[in-house]
């Protein structure tokens, strides 16, 4: 299980090569990423993203924690970026690895909706029209009565 939070962008082919390399015994890998998005009326030109070091990595930590007792897992990754990011650019990656799919896609799924919600990020939205906070959705805060 690896938990990295940092500033500078990640080289996602390079981290999802590396992930479970070598394992025979891993028989599905899912990967996701996300990115910083401009949509509809509103246009971002950067999204700020702050967090308090030591509780971030300990509050990921808790929740990949969880994925593994929830599902069998051989291994668990999770990248999180904070700091200015403009539209296009990887603000995350998950990736998680099993024996068997169903396991890898059901924990990459809970830990998406986990770090959507209630991952400690704070994330400011800057653009033409002024900036604002971001707030989790009511449908992602939905997401998580799945689990």
């Amino acid at each position: 299980m690896r938990i990295v939070v940092q500033e500078t962008p990640f080289d996602f082919g390079a981290e999802a090569e590396a992930f479970g390399a070598g394992r025979g015994d891993l028989g599905a890998v899912v990967t996701f990423t996300g990115v910083v998005r401009s949509e509809g009326d509103r246009s971002v030109s950067v999204m700020e993203i702050e967090h308090y070091p030591g509780m971030t990595e300990a509050a990921l930590t808790e929740i990949a924690q969880e994925a593994a007792r929830r599902w069998t897992l051989g291994d668990v990754l999770v990248i999180h970026r904070y700091g200015p990011m403009k539209p296009g650019e990887r603000i995350m990656m998950v990736a998680t690895a099993s024996a068997h799919r169903k396991d890898a896609f059901e924990a990459a799924e809970f830990l998406m909706d986990y770090l959507k919600s209630r991952a400690p990020f704070w994330k400011r939205e800057v653009g033409a029209d002024g900036e604002s906070w971001v707030s989790a959705k009511d449908e992602d805060v939905a997401a998580l009565t799945r689990w």
